[in-house]
């Protein structure tokens, strides 16, 4: 059974996108085969591997309201071993069109399991909201990441975030976890990095990722050329820093 990872925040702009795809990309360079989706109308995930949202016809929603079944939307993206499902435009209007829906939250569990044997992991990017694409995205998941930006109001709402996957786990699903934080945009010049680590221990005592990702121009770069920071510069520090949370996770695993 390959390993399901939810990224989840809902504050905006705290490194979700780039984390999914730099650490699928990060396991997919370590051997494993990987599935990446994009539960985000954004769809900042499926243009930041290169696909044009535009020119697709079928997707995520289209798997969630059953107008296709989940292996017809599957992708192949520039990288191998990374496979993707993408959002497309019509997955903004989700959210009132499964209300009614029964089971809503379950969705795309149901999906992922029909192909989650296929693939070592699979990788939920969620929208910057605690909505219904959210959570079915954090029921679908078995352990959860949650990104932590390195300034000073990054702490915000984690209390409601944490509350909510409580509530997930306590309702909807019992078998998830939380697998850790994980520090973004850190920059070790800004004395509010060693200030936000103390908190995160105090939210998150199990585990805080060691693995920190840098503030770094070349990530940032990235996207807008539709590629990973492996892709685009695969010896600059994100780069390195992905690579090491990939074997943080992979090290995980195995104890």
């Amino acid at each position: 059974m390959g390993r399901i990872i939810t990224i989840v925040n809902q504050k905006g702009g705290v490194g979700k996108t780039t984390t999914a795809i730099n650490l699928s990309h990060s396991l997919a360079e370590a051997g494993k085969k990987v599935l990446l989706i994009d539960t985000d109308p954004q769809a900042n995930a499926t243009s930041g591997l290169g696909i044009d949202m535009a020119k697709l016809e079928k997707g995520i929603y289209e798997a969630l309201i059953n107008k296709h079944p989940i292996h017809e939307v599957v992708f192949s993206t520039p990288i191998e071993n990374v496979h993707i499902i993408p959002a497309t435009t019509n997955l903004a209007g989700a959210v009132v069109e499964l209300v009614s829906v029964p089971e809503r939250e379950y969705l795309l569990l149901k999906n992922i399991d029909k192909i989650k044997d296929a693939y070592d992991f699979v990788i939920v990017d969620c929208p910057p909201s605690l909505g219904l694409l959210t959570v079915n995205s954090i029921v679908a998941g078995r352990e959860i990441l949650i990104p932590v930006q390195c300034e000073y109001y990054a702490l915000e709402g984690l209390g409601q975030l944490l509350n909510t996957i409580n509530l997930v786990k306590q309702h909807l699903n019992p078998d998830i976890k939380v697998l850790g934080a994980v520090m973004t945009m850190f920059d070790k010049r800004n004395k509010l990095s060693d200030e936000i680590l103390r908190e995160l221990y105090q939210h998150f005592p199990h585990y805080v990722f060691r693995s920190v990702i840098p503030r770094n121009v070349k990530l940032a770069e990235a996207p807008s050329y539709g590629q990973s920071i492996l892709q685009y510069d695969k010896h600059s520090k994100g780069a390195k820093a992905y690579r090491k949370l990939a074997q943080e996770i992979l090290y995980l695993e195995k104890n």
